[in-house]
């Protein structure tokens, strides 16, 4: 078993570890101007749309949050992203696809210091806020975007209990994530006994086994410039570079990369 998997199965303990994993990170990598944690997305043959030049070098992360973000209408919404990272979602939805407000929220305090002060873009606002107690009142947002985040958490059925909360009736979650093959069962069954409605469900493994490739050289790089040695294999691991136990895994199919659209039922059917 790797560390990465190591961390990933050790349920109630997951939350203490990646408390610390991702302020450290941060930590590491801010001086390089990162904006994304996530992987990516590529598909086949690749789509085309208009990027910035500042946007272009995170094209491939970017395809990720808006293959997720672009599965309903977003204009002139209440957007709220859980565990935003480093903010580069949240700003590049911010500004293309015209919500009312956004606020990202993020556990890691060093991240949310970043993104409050590299992202300076209207309607949008970040706070440090928890996946599984979310800081926000029943039934105050149109929509939810967590994308490669929940198998973070150590109670998945309690965070879209959370999520169903803090959404209006009828209101929208715009999900991805991955889990190792003996997990997906489970993760299944959560989803289709939650309080919403699967409108759409996508394996997107191949597109992100892509969208890795395509960010490999640079992830390396960083990785080897950032880390100390005695934390590489799992930094390798967490940006998912070829060779590296979760690139294997997806490419083999140990692991299965997928995304969502869920509807919140009406008060009454809940």
């Amino acid at each position: 078993m790797s560390i990465f998997e190591y961390l990933f199965s050790i349920g109630p303990m997951r939350k203490l570890i990646w408390r610390f994993w991702y302020p450290f990170l941060t930590k590491r990598l801010q001086s390089q101007d990162i904006l994304f944690l996530n992987y990516a997305f590529q598909t086949d043959p690749p789509e085309t749309f208009h990027l910035n030049p500042a946007d272009e070098p995170n094209r491939a992360c970017i395809q990720l949050y808006r293959h997720v973000a672009t599965q309903i209408d977003l204009q002139n919404k209440s957007v709220l992203e859980i565990s935003c990272g480093h903010g580069g979602g949240a700003s590049w939805i911010s500004r293309t696809q015209a919500p009312a407000s956004y606020i990202g929220i993020d556990l890691n305090p060093t991240g949310i210091d970043f993104c409050q002060g590299r992202h300076q873009v209207r309607g949008l606002q970040f706070q440090q806020g928890d996946a599984q107690h979310l800081p926000f009142p029943d039934q105050s947002v149109d929509a939810v975007i967590n994308v490669e985040a929940s198998h973070c958490y150590p109670d998945f059925p309690g965070f879209l209990a959370e999520v169903a909360r803090v959404l209006k009736p009828g209101g929208h979650l715009l999900y991805a994530d991955f889990r190792f093959r003996d997990s997906v069962p489970e993760w299944e069954h959560s989803l289709q006994n939650s309080k919403f409605i699967i409108k759409d469900t996508r394996d997107i493994s191949a597109d992100v086994l892509r969208g890795m490739d395509i960010n490999a050289e640079r992830s390396q790089q960083l990785i080897r410039q950032c880390l100390p040695k005695p934390l590489q294999s799992l930094g390798l691991d967490f940006a998912g570079v070829p060779g590296s136990r979760i690139y294997e895994a997806l490419k083999a199919g140990q692991l299965s990369y997928r995304s969502w659209c869920l509807q919140r039922r009406d008060a009454e059917e809940i």
